[in-house]
């Protein structure tokens, strides 16, 4: 069905309805409201998370003020339709940024035009409406039908600029199907691909960029996918990760700050992205140190380390609990001391050359230690631990304090800080 929008001079009325037949249609409408949900989620499922997700409110009243706004101009046809002109371009806007064509939505006016007219026969026949009263009511309600879809057109085609993409970009969507991992069958990811001119590899690689800046997408390799509509731009690189295809990527990036995650297969991709937004936090946050464009490869101990901080900080308070109570000083020295030491195995002079510190302070630091962990150091797996929460509060000294901020000092009782001078 093709629909058109009314031309300004259509728009002032909705025809030769009567005005009191608005009166006549109020009740109905907030049954009549859910009776085009549903049969539009039963028409098009893809809308069925719409309506419950967090953006179902703002998506109701848009519908609710689509259909009051042609009831009030039964009433009033000079009443004004800005609320509902930018609610339809806003549905056309994310259409575009969900990288979907037109069609969907447009199905969705079609229906709800269609459970209207159906609504208004039962009506009609209940206050016995004339049968040329009914045809009227149609092509109003139609022409209106179509005003809706070029609002909607005029938003997408908007948001389509804006993000400088072509109309109906399954690539973007077929992005964000692969995303999903285990939870899009092959043979739907297959079919959306073939679609997309776009061949599945094997295996992938994604790319984290910082919202702030934009590669060019004229200096990306054509089989690049993308999607800058999402708060956390990304990019995915099919097939393996070659040395060309690195110098190629540098380059498009020249100027952008980004993360390239590792390459996975098709079916980890999500990981991949997860690895590679952690990588950029990481270096957006001076701990690791690396060019503007980081490789997450190059960082796997940190981003391991550093994967969940909340459990780091459980960690550090557990094993490095017998330094709790000791001042900061005190305890960035011993907490120094005892890292190098369990790293190196080295001797106190040894120790104490990294320290900048006399080999006598090295030992009397360690006598404190062994005082303050006890059999701690001695059992393998309390002393990897340990040493795990040492080398995580290490990568963390470039932007936070010596220990992180993670020992409390109401975790454990408080030890006499004159036993710990060091």
């Amino acid at each position: 069905m093709t629909v058109t929008r009314q031309t300004p001079e259509q728009a002032e009325s909705t025809g030769p309805i009567p005005r009191e037949f608005a009166a006549i249609m109020r009740p109905e409408l907030p049954s009549l409201l859910k009776e085009m949900a549903t049969e539009i989620v039963t028409t098009i499922p893809e809308y069925g998370h719409l309506l419950e997700g967090p953006n179902a409110r703002v998506i109701r009243i848009g519908i609710e003020q689509s259909i009051a706004t042609f009831v009030d101009r039964v009433a009033a046809p000079t009443a004004t339709t800005a609320l509902r002109d930018d609610l339809c371009r806003q549905f056309g806007r994310f259409e575009a940024y969900e990288g979907r064509s037109l069609d969907n939505l447009q199905a969705a006016y079609r229906i709800g035009c269609q459970v209207a007219l159906r609504r208004v026969r039962s009506v009609g026949r209940r206050y016995n409406l004339s049968a040329s009263f009914m045809l009227n009511f149609a092509d109003a309600l139609f022409a209106y039908m179509g005003d809706l879809a070029e609002l909607s057109r005029e938003g997408y085609v908007q948001a389509m600029a804006e993000l400088g993409e072509e109309p109906d970009n399954r690539r973007r969507r077929l992005l964000r199907r692969i995303l999903n991992g285990a939870s899009v069958a092959r043979s739907a990811l297959a079919e959306l691909a073939e679609h997309s001119a776009w061949p599945l590899p094997e295996e992938v690689t994604l790319i984290a960029v910082a919202p702030d800046t934009r590669p060019a997408g004229a200096a990306l390799d054509k089989d690049i996918l993308m999607d800058f509509a999402d708060p956390e731009p990304h990019l995915l690189v099919p097939g393996p990760f070659t040395d060309e295809r690195r110098e190629r990527l540098h380059a498009a990036l020249s100027g952008c700050r980004a993360a390239i995650g590792l390459t996975t297969s098709l079916s980890e991709a999500a990981d991949s992205l997860r690895w590679a937004r952690h990588t950029l936090t990481l270096a957006d946050a001076g701990i690791i140190d690396d060019d503007s464009v980081a490789m997450s490869e190059d960082h796997l101990l940190p981003l391991w380390l550093l994967g969940d901080p909340a459990l780091v900080a459980q960690i550090a308070k557990r094993y490095l609990g017998p330094l709790v109570g000791l001042t900061a000083t005190q305890r960035a020295r011993l907490i120094d001391t005892l890292r190098i030491w369990l790293t190196t195995r080295g001797t106190a002079a040894q120790i104490a050359d990294q320290l900048g510190v006399h080999p006598q302070t090295v030992r009397y630091r360690i006598r404190i230690l062994d005082r303050a962990f006890g059999d701690q150091l001695a059992r393998p797996d309390d002393r990897f631990a340990t040493e795990i929460a040492l080398r995580a509060l290490h990568l963390q000294e470039n932007g936070e304090t010596t220990d992180g901020g993670l020992l409390s000092e109401d975790r454990r009782p408080a030890r006499d800080p004159s036993r710990y001078e060091a």
